[in-house]
């Protein structure tokens, strides 16, 4: 149809648009030039009964006379191509829908010498979404029990059914099929009429409204039962609240001689426990003291025991200085031989023998004097560290007897804390007790106020239960609870 000048890929592109839609082809004044097999078919014309004809003959007699069609053709004939859907009729008469794009096709001039149509058949998708339209408007009254039975080829406008559809038979099951019962029950509750009540085959929706129109309606029941129960039971408050103002009063006079005399009991106590607490730390200070004699007293057994130590070692030095004038001794005497022999000659080396024997001699009588004097400072030593040692033993006595007394006295200044503690919580509890009387003196007055406030309450509660209707209004009576006129004080 369109394949004059062409290349062999262009010819290709025309001949799939050939094989897939409905083409036509006009003059710029809507004259029909030629038509595909396709678009014959669709419309049920033969192409010796279209070619020569005007485009008008598909379309309705109003609209083909109107001015919006002489506008579309003319904005067709200066180049401004259209696309839309557009209804257009067969030869017998019946109606099809097309979407279709009508372009102008315009020589090297730029002059507009054909319009070409392109269409796809979406009559049987039009249809299903004018049924979809239809029946979201019968939804919007309320009836949500129906299903659209039309399909189509076009598969986002079956999607589009389907889900419609689902959406019904789901809303459908939560309601019954029918919005109307759910608002009647609404409006009807509105009105403070709980009555009410969806009959039927019901859907969860309704089943819900009907269990709260229960619950409400329970509640109304409890309602008006508790404010009969409570304006029965205001009347015995007001008497048993005089009574109470007595009482508390009475208890408030007595509360305060017993506060002042626990007052004067804590004082005492007080005083005492903290005379145990300074005993205490007497004691403490003494074991202290205690502590760092023992401690120096061990120092002073150390120091006996170092000094032994250095001792004995000067008694070991003492030791080889006698052994050294001995030897020296001896020494000298066989000089002194050795000079005799010598004569003339060893007479001076005599007279050197004898004063180094001399010395010698000296030095041991110096060193047996020196070990004289270590042994008895040894001994001086020993006795100190048994004084010493005798002195810990003490210490660690004292210690322990001054432990002995800081239990005892802590044991006390415990007991005495917890008796003060105790008094304490005493005196506490007997002034918070004394408050609290004091405040129920005053809440006894205010108690009455509000016993009257509630007297009004409950017969507002009755009141206003008895302004609605529900199911056992008027077989409602007052709790049985027990109370007594009054209490004996």
């Amino acid at each position: 149809m369109f394949n004059f000048g062409k290349t062999e890929e262009e010819i290709g592109r025309l001949k799939a648009l050939e094989e897939n839609y409905a083409v036509i082809s006009f003059r710029p004044d809507g004259t029909i030039l030629n038509a595909n097999e396709n678009f014959l078919n669709a419309l049920g014309y033969k192409s010796n009964e279209v070619v020569g004809n005007h485009h008008r003959m598909f379309c309705d007699k109003n609209y083909a006379n109107s001015q919006a069609y002489k506008e579309f053709w003319n904005n067709l004939a200066n180049g401004i191509s259209q696309l839309d859907e557009f209804e257009r009729f067969r030869k017998d008469g019946s109606s099809i829908w097309l979407q279709a794009s009508y372009t102008p096709v315009k020589n090297a001039n730029g002059k507009v010498t054909s319009v070409v149509k392109f269409a796809q058949d979406i009559t049987e998708s039009k249809k299903v979404i004018d049924a979809v339209k239809k029946a979201i408007e019968l939804a919007k009254t309320g009836v949500f029990k129906q299903t659209i039975s039309l399909s189509t080829s076009n598969e986002g406008v079956e999607e589009l059914k389907n889900g419609v559809n689902d959406l019904f038979k789901i809303v459908s099951t939560k309601v019954d099929g029918d919005l109307n019962k759910i608002s009647n029950a609404l409006t009807s509750f509105q009105k403070l009429d709980f009555r009410h009540r969806i009959t039927g085959e019901l859907g969860e929706v309704a089943v819900g409204l009907n269990n709260l129109a229960d619950i409400i309606n329970d509640m109304l029941v409890e309602n008006k039962s508790n404010g009969l129960t409570l304006d029965e039971s205001s009347n015995i408050l007001l008497v048993n609240v005089d009574k109470l103002n007595i009482s508390s009063n009475e208890a408030a006079a007595s509360l305060e001689e017993t506060a002042a005399a626990l007052e004067q009991i804590t004082s005492n106590i007080r005083n005492n426990t903290e005379n145990i607490a300074k005993m205490a730390n007497y004691s403490n200070n003494v074991t202290s003291s205690a502590n760092h004699g023992e401690k120096l007293a061990n120092e002073t057994t150390i120091s006996m025991d170092e000094i032994n130590t250095q001792v004995t070692a000067i008694n070991e030095a003492i030791s080889v200085i006698d052994q050294i004038a001995f030897q020296t001794n001896i020494l000298s005497l066989n000089a002194a031989v050795e000079a005799a022999t010598a004569g003339e000659a060893g007479k001076g080396f005599a007279v050197v023998a004898q004063e180094v024997r001399n010395l010698a001699s000296r030095s041991a009588e110096a060193a047996k004097e020196i070990k004289t004097i270590v042994e008895n400072a040894t001994s001086k030593a020993n006795q100190g560290k048994d004084i010493a040692n005798k002195m810990i033993e003490g210490y660690k006595e004292l210690n322990q007897n001054i432990q002995e007394t800081i239990n005892l006295i802590s044991d006390i200044e415990m007991s005495s804390k917890e008796q003060l503690s105790g008094i304490e919580q005493i005196n506490d509890a007997v002034n918070n007790l004394d408050k609290q009387t004091q405040q129920n003196a005053q809440i006894a007055s205010q108690t009455h106020d509000v016993a009257v406030v509630t007297d009004r309450i409950a017969k507002l509660v009755v009141s206003n239960a008895n302004a609605k209707e529900f199911i056992g209004k008027n077989e409602v009576k007052s709790k049985s609870v027990n109370l007594k006129k009054s209490f004996n004080i």
